[in-house]
């Protein structure tokens, strides 16, 4: 078996650099060749992992955290037809939250995780495809894409560069809500509509972001988006929401709305923030769109 490995050597605020001798011998320990780059800036990771597939390697492997895995997809997605399922694509969780390997159940030892790449076993997982400007390519997730405060709250936790793990993620959820107003919005998804002030928008593939149980019955596998919908409302409302949201038991608070769809869009006044797999690629949008994309991904899986 012969991989690409694309390792972010910033994840985990560049701890992830001083790794890479070590997936290297994790993968040799194992029977697998494996050629490892490292990523030099933000988007770099969607080149070489369209790179990779256009190569011809038996799987390309992202080495980081959330955001490398939505880069490597994204340059994934880019490569595959339409009408084809993707390359093998595996995970080494070494970045900071590591939400989605968690879901998946992968294990945080480097050889446990490259003998699961060895098996070869594979496992068919949803993909999210965004739309936003006209003749833009679109943007692709796995796990979680957002609208207005989620987004919103990441780039609070961008800008933070002295905190790590889930307490960073809390500290920026604080800091954004006292910044945080309401954004005009038109919506509309398979079976429902809502047009007024919106706070939050969660289009879900999986289960957990950022730390929290956003769509806790979220799952990758069954052609679906679960949506996490609340409109404006007084801050102690939000407060509450937000406290609920550590337990998962948001979705039955009065005001929030959270359904299944195949398909959203909206249009937004003024512009939103929106993010994919806690990447923010774009901070202005006045019109996105969302479709989801059954069994797109073949996902290397224990």
């Amino acid at each position: 078996m012969h991989i690409q490995v694309i390792l972010n050597p910033y994840a985990n605020r560049w701890q992830a650099q001083g790794r890479a001798t070590t997936i290297l011998a994790a993968c040799k320990a194992v029977g697998i060749t494996a050629d490892l780059v490292m990523t030099e800036g933000a988007g770099h990771g969607i080149t070489l992992a369209r790179a990779a597939v256009e190569a011809g390697y038996d799987a390309v492997i992202a080495a980081g955290g959330d955001g490398t895995i939505n880069e490597v997809i994204n340059g994934i997605l880019q490569a595959t037809p339409p009408d084809q399922p993707t390359r093998p694509f595996g995970i080494m969780p070494i970045g900071t939250a590591n939400d989605f390997a968690k879901m998946q159940g992968l294990p945080q030892d480097l050889v446990a995780v490259a003998q699961i790449i060895a098996a070869q076993k594979t496992h068919a997982i949803d993909a999210g495809e965004i739309h936003c400007k006209p003749g833009a390519p679109p943007r692709y997730f796995i796990n979680n894409s957002a609208v207005a405060m989620e987004p919103m709250i990441t780039i609070e936790n961008m800008r933070m560069k002295r905190l790590s793990g889930e307490i960073r993620y809390m500290v920026a959820l604080v800091k954004g809500l006292f910044k945080l107003k309401a954004w005009q919005m038109q919506i509309a998804w398979d079976g429902g509509s809502y047009d007024g002030p919106t706070y939050l928008l969660s289009v879900c593939n999986g289960p957990r972001t950022g730390g929290f149980q956003m769509a806790p019955e979220a799952k990758v596998d069954d052609g679906l988006f679960d949506i996490v919908f609340a409109p404006e409302a007084p801050k102690r409302t939000v407060i509450a929401v937000l406290l609920k949201l550590m337990k998962g038991e948001h979705i039955h608070h009065p005001i929030v709305t959270y359904t299944r769809t195949t398909q959203l869009t909206l249009t937004s006044s003024p512009g939103t923030p929106v993010h994919a797999d806690g990447e923010v690629f774009t901070e202005a949008e006045t019109a996105v769109s969302y479709r989801i994309l059954p069994g797109k991904v073949t996902f290397l899986s224990s």
